[in-house]
């Protein structure tokens, strides 16, 4: 079975370790996207309400993270795809990478806009309210 891969990244203005925690912790998670996210002890998460469930297959907090990661688009015969997200310092803060490989055939292209317009944007600006006093 063909398969799709994509890479998306942009900057976001925080340390590489708070965007990796914004992606770990399901609380900042939730904020940060506005959709309920969980955590399990073994690795296993849900996120944006339950579309995406997965397990955290490497953890390197601040630096990269590794997941098996799937959607309630995914055909039921799809393996899970493999998300790896990489925390690089940059003069705008960090550099954020979406590695995203092994996703359905054809859907590609719409993750690869829904990690900007589902993580990068909200991120950026959740990111700027946390810093905006008052």
């Amino acid at each position: 079975m063909s398969t799709d891969a994509i890479e998306v990244s942009g900057e976001i203005p925080t340390t590489p370790e708070m965007a990796y925690q914004a992606f770990v912790d399901p609380e900042l998670h939730a904020a940060m996207t506005g959709a309920a996210a969980t955590a399990e002890a073994d690795g296993a998460f849900t996120a944006w309400d339950g579309y995406i469930t997965g397990k955290t297959l490497e953890a390197h907090p601040g630096q990269r993270l590794v997941q098996s990661w799937r959607t309630s688009q995914f055909p039921e015969d799809a393996a899970d795809s493999v998300l790896e997200i990489r925390f690089e310092a940059s003069p705008g803060g960090t550099r954020v990478t979406f590695d995203h490989r092994a996703i359905p055939e054809g859907q590609g292209v719409n993750y690869e806009q829904g990690w900007v317009d589902h993580y990068l944007v909200p991120m950026r600006a959740w990111l700027q309210k946390q810093n905006t006093p008052g």
